[in-house]
């Protein structure tokens, strides 16, 4: 009889709806500002790795058995690293460690001191699963995450540094010093797979050159698992070819047809994206100060792209992406996706009205686009697909005028419109500024928007 009532109460319940397509009318608009010059070391290729080897080097060729894996690029002040790995066991049988190894090497004559202003690592198991959370939650106390990339740029957006980083290293003439040694286990797992993502912000007072690197961890004499020496890891630098298994080869930019992006490993020029979001870009900087965002009119919007891309700026033409001074030939032409990338932006609303006004702000997941259209295309109900995970902090005066953070942790799907942000109250004449800033965490799929939403 079960089967039965099962079935009959089958035939009763609604069927699950169909998808459609929305489009919310609004207009999009370039985003202002632009990224800054600060370098990336990217390390994102291949994404998956199951052979040891060269995952980027910017050392010198001279002297490697292979050449054509060491880009030639030094790193002087402040820049970035970033890393984003997966270990994936080759066979059921074959479960070692893979270990990623981070080299910072002083080529000059006078000692190097290297500081680490913010930074942090997290692998997928155990530190940060992949797990189901809210569409909108708090986090103003930093423990809502699924996913490492979701985790390490919530730290660096907050300042941190995690414990197990030094403040300073010291490099002496010549000589090479381990930025990071860390496993990414499989053993425990089932599927046998993991991940990892790092993202440090440093300052070198001379230059540096930077290598990543991937090598299965080496065994005692006990048969016991240890991680690779300093020794070890030069010695991969110096002999290995580039780790694999490769990646598929991107798309030439301009070429019609299928896009393929392909997976950056390179160095990137930006990490950050800082915005005055004001009514035109061209007024004097002098008199910023004077600058206003004028608010849509009662019920109109309108948005901003975020982390545009070839292909995906929403008919603004604007391509947001960091370019690459020094690629492998066989990876992304630019760093697509704006990993690690924080954005900076300020908002400066005005009712320009003779009635109070509500303003809300919203972090949107449209349908990606590249043409021009009546507003942003969303999907109803959304699909199944996550296309973003990670916190986004807003500052901001409440009614009463106090200032205001708030730090909210976001899951999108794809053409999900999400939720305020932020619900700004905003009296005739009156100005209020809003600032959001999020860092493009791995793991999520660009685009997105910022819009911009007077009430009705």
């Amino acid at each position: 009889m079960l089967p039965i009532l099962a079935s009959a109460l089958l035939a009763q319940s609604p069927a699950a709806p169909t998808p459609e397509v929305i489009t919310v009318p609004q207009q999009v608009r370039p985003l202002p500002g632009s990224l800054d010059t600060t370098p990336m070391f990217n390390s994102n290729s291949p994404e998956v790795v199951q052979q040891e080897g060269i995952l980027l080097s910017t050392f010198p060729k001279q002297g490697k058995a292979h050449p054509e894996a060491h880009l030639e690029h030094a790193f002087s002040g402040r820049f970035d690293v970033f890393a984003h790995h997966i270990a994936k066991a080759l066979s059921p049988e074959d479960l070692r460690t893979l270990y990623l190894g981070v080299m910072i090497h002083n080529p000059g004559t006078s000692p190097v001191r290297l500081d680490v202003l913010q930074a942090a690592s997290y692998l997928s198991q155990p530190d940060a699963p992949f797990i189901k959370l809210e569409a909108m939650a708090d986090n103003s106390e930093g423990k809502v995450y699924a996913g490492p990339g979701d985790r390490v740029t919530q730290d660096i957006l907050r300042g941190r540094r995690q414990a197990s980083w030094p403040a300073v290293i010291t490099l002496p003439p010549g000589e090479s010093r381990m930025l990071l040694n860390v496993p990414i286990p499989v053993r425990e797992l089932d599927p046998p797979i993991n991940g990892r993502s790092t993202l440090a912000r440093l300052r070198s007072s001379g230059p540096v050159h930077v290598a990543s690197l991937a090598m299965f961890a080496k065994t005692t004499a006990a048969g016991e698992e240890r991680a690779p020496t300093l020794e070890e890891w030069i010695t991969l630098l110096q002999r290995a070819a580039v780790a694999g298994p490769r990646d598929k080869v991107p798309t030439p930019p301009g070429q019609p047809g299928q896009l393929i992006y392909g997976r950056v490993a390179g160095v990137a020029q930006g990490s950050k994206w800082t915005a005055l979001v004001v009514d035109s870009q061209n007024e004097d900087r002098a008199q910023a100060s004077a600058y206003r965002l004028t608010i849509p009119a009662a019920g109109s919007a309108f948005s901003y792209p975020l982390s545009s891309l070839d292909r995906g700026t929403f008919g603004t033409g604007q391509i947001q992406t960091a370019p690459l001074v020094k690629r492998y030939p066989d990876t992304a032409y630019a760093a697509h996706g704006n990993y690690g990338v924080e954005y900076q932006l300020t908002l400066p609303l005005y009712n320009p009205t003779p009635e109070d006004q509500t303003v809300t702000v919203h972090f949107q997941t449209a349908l990606k686009t590249d043409e021009k259209k009546a507003g942003l295309e969303f999907r109803n109900p959304p699909t199944n697909r996550v296309f973003y995970r990670g916190t986004v902090r807003v500052r901001f005066q409440d009614h009463r005028g106090t200032p205001r953070t708030r730090y909210t942790h976001l899951v999108q799907m794809q053409g999900q419109q999400g939720d305020p942000l932020v619900s700004i109250p905003l009296k005739p004449q009156q100005k209020s500024l809003v600032q959001v800033n999020f860092i493009y965490p791995p793991d999520a799929t660009p685009p997105q928007v910022l819009t911009v939403r007077t009430e009705p």
